[in-house]
């Protein structure tokens, strides 16, 4: 497998990276969804038309784009200096930024279901941090600090 990667390492971390973009822009546009979903009165036509995005969005590209990031990303794994204390770090921001996933989800199926308790403002907070995660990998994976 270590050989497969080497020869078509570029392809995979092309691929990797066009997948974390995807997954990403689905992880940054869903809470602010959920923003105005928090403010639609239950069953209204915003509401239910809030519903349908929502479950596109999370079905059509999120978990697809964030199933092939893991997907590359773990074959990238067979090629790299498991030495360095960065890539440590970036594995544990990853699996933070799955549960971050995880929890979407669940929120997801709480207003489908008309049972969210959450005010806008928790989910304009919680918009904000799939992208302070992604700034410290981002810094991780290109700085390399330790």
């Amino acid at each position: 497998m270590k050989a497969f990667v080497a020869e078509w390492y570029y392809w995979i971390k092309a691929l990797h990276l066009i997948s974390v973009m995807a997954w990403m822009a689905g992880m940054l546009y869903l809470p602010r969804l959920f923003v105005y979903h928090a403010s639609a009165k239950p069953g209204s036509e915003l509401s239910e038309t809030l519903k349908v995005m929502e479950r596109r969005l999370l079905r059509a590209i999120i978990n697809p784009a964030m199933f092939a990031a893991f997907l590359f990303g773990g074959l990238l794994l067979f090629v790299q200096d498991w030495s360095q204390g960065w890539l440590h770090a970036k594995i544990v921001l990853v699996l933070l930024m799955g549960a971050i996933h995880g929890a979407l989800s669940r929120w997801r199926r709480d207003f489908a279901a008309d049972r969210n308790t959450r005010p806008a403002r928790f989910y304009r907070i919680a918009n904000e941090v799939p992208t302070l995660v992604l700034i410290a990998i981002v810094i991780l994976v290109v700085v390399k600090p330790f």
